[in-house]
């Protein structure tokens, strides 16, 4: 059946074991549960929760409008169908260091290896967009020792993401990621970095597991998985790919069947309905109950 056979602390264990391996992890961000087996099955790394695919799925722009509790919802349905370490964004902890500290615990409930905060104001938004502004240092430092002291697993990871490159620089960002190490994060996300030269100096000066942010039309460059391996980075993020990849098909898909009145040639793009069942393993289902299962596809579809 299509449900995960690994346990949340097999996974947060397995997610530990992974990055202190030495090699790059390769995690792209999932669509929803479907999409996160699909990673499972193409031989990623882990999957990824990203709160901006949330919102948009939710029709919600990346401003801090999703809720913890939907976040939770989301990552249940996911955990529930892969075997992968699912890392999940939560944001700034959805307010103050106390909510962030429920926050820690309502995810580890849904079965996450892990979470990142960040150090923007609330309301917050996209990574990537101008304009954003961080807390202070010491307010984040909080948000993190809260987060810590609520971990219940402490396998469980906890991230601190940094916006300060943008909004005060590469030195102060730097500094902020130590700090934010010294009140529990086991490893950083140093968000928006502007070229190669910077993820290496963010490598050299901070000693714990670093998440590069490989998002499209963004401000980082897109870094290749060998590029960031030689650079020392542990994790390499697609956090928005598979998102877009999926609405442009939607809309291209969309202007055809309104152009041409019917989805004839739309046939060769389209996943067919055997490999889809083969996805969702009927076949497994069988096991169970065989009259779920009881018919035999025509060939080609």
């Amino acid at each position: 059946m299509l449900h995960t056979r690994t346990t949340p602390a097999g996974r947060r264990r397995a997610f530990r074991e992974q990055l202190a391996s030495g090699r790059l992890l390769r995690v792209p961000g999932a669509v929803n549960p479907l999409s996160a087996r699909l990673i499972q099955e193409t031989g990623f790394d882990a999957a990824y929760l990203s709160g901006a695919v949330l919102a948009a799925d939710l029709g919600l722009p990346d401003i801090g409008l999703t809720t913890a509790t939907e976040l939770a919802d989301r990552a249940r349905q996911i955990t529930r169908v892969t075997d992968l370490p699912v890392l999940a964004d939560a944001d700034t902890g959805f307010g103050e260091p106390m909510n962030a500290a429920r926050t820690v615990q309502l995810l580890e409930d849904a079965g996450l290896a892990g979470l990142h905060l960040e150090d923007q104001v609330n309301p917050k938004r996209c990574g990537h967009l101008d304009g954003k502004a961080v807390v202070p240092r010491e307010e984040m430092v909080r948000r993190v020792r809260a987060a810590a002291d609520a971990r219940r697993d402490p396998d469980f990871l906890l991230m601190a993401r940094t916006d300060a490159r943008a909004a005060e620089g590469l030195t102060a960002a730097i500094d902020r990621a130590k700090a934010y190490v010294d009140a529990g994060a086991d490893a950083v996300f140093p968000e928006a970095l502007a070229d190669e030269a910077e993820f290496e100096a963010f490598r050299a000066a901070v000693d714990v597991p670093l998440l590069a942010n490989m998002t499209e039309f963004g401000k980082s460059p897109l870094l290749d998985a060998r590029t960031l391996e030689d650079l020392g980075y542990n994790i390499a993020l697609y956090p928005v790919t598979l998102l877009r990849l999926a609405m442009g098909a939607i809309e291209d898909g969309l202007r055809v069947l309104a152009a041409e009145g019917g989805q004839e040639s739309l046939l060769p793009r389209m996943q067919t309905r055997s490999r889809l069942y083969e996805l969702l393993g009927y076949e497994r289902y069988a096991a169970f109950d065989s009259a779920v299962f009881d018919f035999t596809l025509p060939p080609g579809t």
